[in-house]
Protein backbone atom coordinates (compact mmCIF):
# COMPACT_ATOMS: atom_id res chain seq x y z
CA UNK A 1 0.00 0.00 0.00
CA UNK A 2 1.14 3.58 -0.70
CA UNK A 3 1.53 4.52 2.95
CA UNK A 4 4.99 2.93 2.99
CA UNK A 5 6.26 5.15 0.19
CA UNK A 6 8.54 8.02 1.22
CA UNK A 7 7.56 11.68 1.60
CA UNK A 8 4.13 11.22 3.15
CA UNK A 9 3.98 14.89 4.15
CA UNK A 10 4.75 16.12 0.65
CA UNK A 11 2.24 13.73 -0.88
CA UNK A 12 -0.45 14.93 1.54
CA UNK A 13 0.34 18.57 0.71
CA UNK A 14 0.15 17.89 -3.03
CA UNK A 15 -3.06 15.87 -2.73
CA UNK A 16 -4.70 18.55 -0.59
CA UNK A 17 -3.79 21.37 -2.96
CA UNK A 18 -5.05 19.41 -5.96
CA UNK A 19 -8.36 18.69 -4.24
CA UNK A 20 -8.76 22.26 -2.98
CA UNK A 21 -8.27 23.55 -6.53
CA UNK A 22 -10.60 20.93 -8.05
CA UNK A 23 -13.40 20.90 -5.48
CA UNK A 24 -12.86 23.85 -3.17
CA UNK A 25 -11.47 23.94 0.33
CA UNK A 26 -14.83 23.59 2.08
CA UNK A 27 -15.88 20.61 -0.03
CA UNK A 28 -12.69 18.62 0.59
CA UNK A 29 -12.37 16.23 3.52
CA UNK A 30 -9.29 14.92 5.30
CA UNK A 31 -10.35 11.41 4.28
CA UNK A 32 -10.29 12.43 0.60
CA UNK A 33 -6.88 14.04 0.97
CA UNK A 34 -5.42 10.95 2.63
CA UNK A 35 -6.97 8.66 0.03
CA UNK A 36 -5.60 10.71 -2.88
CA UNK A 37 -2.14 10.61 -1.27
CA UNK A 38 -2.41 6.85 -0.78
CA UNK A 39 -2.29 7.23 2.99
CA UNK A 40 -4.58 6.93 5.98
CA UNK A 41 -6.44 9.63 7.84
CA UNK A 42 -4.33 8.79 10.87
CA UNK A 43 -1.17 9.54 8.89
CA UNK A 44 -2.66 12.88 7.86
CA UNK A 45 -3.16 13.86 11.49
CA UNK A 46 0.40 12.84 12.35
CA UNK A 47 1.56 15.58 10.00
CA UNK A 48 -1.13 18.26 10.24
CA UNK A 49 -3.48 19.48 12.96
CA UNK A 50 -6.27 20.13 10.45
CA UNK A 51 -6.86 20.56 6.74
CA UNK A 52 -6.17 24.32 6.92
CA UNK A 53 -2.66 23.75 8.19
CA UNK A 54 -1.70 21.96 4.97
CA UNK A 55 -1.69 25.36 3.25
CA UNK A 56 0.42 26.97 5.96
CA UNK A 57 2.87 24.19 6.77
CA UNK A 58 5.81 26.19 5.41
CA UNK A 59 5.29 29.06 7.84
CA UNK A 60 7.84 27.84 10.37
CA UNK A 61 10.54 27.49 7.70
CA UNK A 62 9.67 30.92 6.32
CA UNK A 63 9.87 32.48 9.78
CA UNK A 64 13.16 30.78 10.61
CA UNK A 65 14.70 31.91 7.32
CA UNK A 66 13.52 35.50 7.80
CA UNK A 67 14.65 35.75 11.43
CA UNK A 68 18.06 34.19 10.77
CA UNK A 69 18.74 36.55 7.87
CA UNK A 70 17.67 39.64 9.83
CA UNK A 71 19.74 38.57 12.85
CA UNK A 72 22.70 37.70 10.62
CA UNK A 73 22.80 40.97 8.71
CA UNK A 74 26.03 42.96 9.17
CA UNK A 75 26.20 44.80 12.50
CA UNK A 76 26.49 48.09 10.61
CA UNK A 77 23.26 47.49 8.64
CA UNK A 78 20.42 49.90 9.28
CA UNK A 79 17.23 48.20 10.52
CA UNK A 80 15.54 48.50 7.13
CA UNK A 81 18.61 46.97 5.48
CA UNK A 82 18.52 44.04 7.92
CA UNK A 83 14.88 43.55 6.91
CA UNK A 84 15.95 43.71 3.25
CA UNK A 85 18.42 40.89 3.94
CA UNK A 86 15.55 38.89 5.41
CA UNK A 87 13.37 39.54 2.38
CA UNK A 88 16.17 38.45 0.04
CA UNK A 89 16.50 35.19 1.96
CA UNK A 90 12.74 34.64 1.77
CA UNK A 91 12.84 35.28 -1.97
CA UNK A 92 15.28 32.40 -2.31
CA UNK A 93 12.78 30.09 -0.59
CA UNK A 94 10.17 30.88 -3.22
CA UNK A 95 12.44 30.42 -6.22
CA UNK A 96 10.81 27.88 -8.57
CA UNK A 97 7.66 27.79 -6.38
CA UNK A 98 5.49 30.21 -8.32
CA UNK A 99 3.08 27.62 -9.83
CA UNK A 100 2.48 26.11 -6.38
CA UNK A 101 2.14 29.56 -4.81
CA UNK A 102 -0.39 30.68 -7.45
CA UNK A 103 -2.58 27.64 -6.76
CA UNK A 104 -2.25 28.01 -3.00
CA UNK A 105 -3.13 31.70 -3.12
CA UNK A 106 -6.21 31.03 -5.27
CA UNK A 107 -7.48 28.59 -2.65
CA UNK A 108 -6.86 31.11 0.14
CA UNK A 109 -8.48 33.96 -1.80
CA UNK A 110 -11.67 31.92 -2.20
CA UNK A 111 -12.14 31.30 1.53
CA UNK A 112 -12.49 33.98 4.24
CA UNK A 113 -11.39 31.57 6.99
CA UNK A 114 -8.14 30.93 5.13
CA UNK A 115 -7.65 34.64 4.47
CA UNK A 116 -7.91 35.23 8.20
CA UNK A 117 -5.39 32.46 8.87
CA UNK A 118 -3.02 34.05 6.34
CA UNK A 119 -3.24 37.40 8.13
CA UNK A 120 -2.48 35.72 11.46
CA UNK A 121 0.57 34.03 9.94
CA UNK A 122 1.78 37.37 8.53
CA UNK A 123 1.31 39.03 11.94
CA UNK A 124 3.35 36.22 13.49
CA UNK A 125 6.11 36.84 10.94
CA UNK A 126 6.09 40.56 11.75
CA UNK A 127 6.36 39.85 15.48
CA UNK A 128 9.25 37.43 14.93
CA UNK A 129 11.03 39.95 12.73
CA UNK A 130 10.53 42.68 15.35
CA UNK A 131 12.05 40.34 17.95
CA UNK A 132 15.06 39.77 15.68
CA UNK A 133 15.45 43.53 15.25
CA UNK A 134 15.25 44.08 19.01
CA UNK A 135 17.97 41.44 19.30
CA UNK A 136 20.07 43.71 17.08
CA UNK A 137 19.50 46.62 19.49
CA UNK A 138 16.64 48.34 17.66
CA UNK A 139 14.31 49.87 20.25
CA UNK A 140 10.54 50.17 20.17
CA UNK A 141 8.53 51.37 18.43
CA UNK A 142 11.17 51.33 15.70
CA UNK A 143 11.59 47.55 15.64
CA UNK A 144 7.86 46.96 15.21
CA UNK A 145 7.49 49.73 12.63
CA UNK A 146 10.31 48.39 10.46
CA UNK A 147 9.10 44.79 10.83
CA UNK A 148 5.54 45.70 9.84
CA UNK A 149 6.86 47.69 6.89
CA UNK A 150 8.92 44.67 5.84
CA UNK A 151 5.86 42.42 5.94
CA UNK A 152 3.91 45.00 3.91
CA UNK A 153 6.70 44.97 1.32
CA UNK A 154 6.62 41.16 1.26
CA UNK A 155 2.82 41.02 0.94
CA UNK A 156 2.57 43.57 -1.85
CA UNK A 157 5.46 42.07 -3.81
CA UNK A 158 4.03 38.58 -3.30
CA UNK A 159 0.63 39.69 -4.67
CA UNK A 160 2.32 41.22 -7.72
CA UNK A 161 4.35 38.03 -8.20
CA UNK A 162 1.24 35.84 -7.97
CA UNK A 163 -0.60 38.09 -10.43
CA UNK A 164 2.34 37.98 -12.83
CA UNK A 165 2.74 41.77 -12.63
CA UNK A 166 6.37 42.72 -12.79
CA UNK A 167 7.89 39.40 -13.70
CA UNK A 168 8.79 36.04 -12.25
CA UNK A 169 11.42 37.08 -9.70
CA UNK A 170 9.92 37.60 -6.23
CA UNK A 171 13.21 38.89 -4.82
CA UNK A 172 13.38 41.61 -7.48
CA UNK A 173 9.76 42.58 -6.80
CA UNK A 174 10.47 42.85 -3.07
CA UNK A 175 13.52 45.01 -3.75
CA UNK A 176 11.44 47.24 -6.04
CA UNK A 177 8.68 47.51 -3.42
CA UNK A 178 11.19 48.35 -0.70
CA UNK A 179 12.78 51.02 -2.91
CA UNK A 180 9.32 52.47 -3.55
CA UNK A 181 8.59 52.52 0.19
CA UNK A 182 11.87 54.30 0.86
CA UNK A 183 11.12 56.83 -1.90
CA UNK A 184 7.61 57.68 -0.68
CA UNK A 185 8.65 57.94 2.97
CA UNK A 186 11.71 60.09 2.30
CA UNK A 187 9.70 62.76 0.51
CA UNK A 188 11.75 62.30 -2.68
Amino acid sequence: MGRWEPNARGRLEQAALELYVERGFGQTTVTEIAKRAGLTERTFFRHFADKREVLFSGSAVLQECLVEAVAGAPDTAAPIDAVAAGLDAVGDLFRDRRPHSVQRQAVIAANSELQERELIKLATLAAAMADALRGRGVTEPGASLVAEAGIAVFRIAFERWIDGAGGEDLTALMRDSLAELKAVTSGA
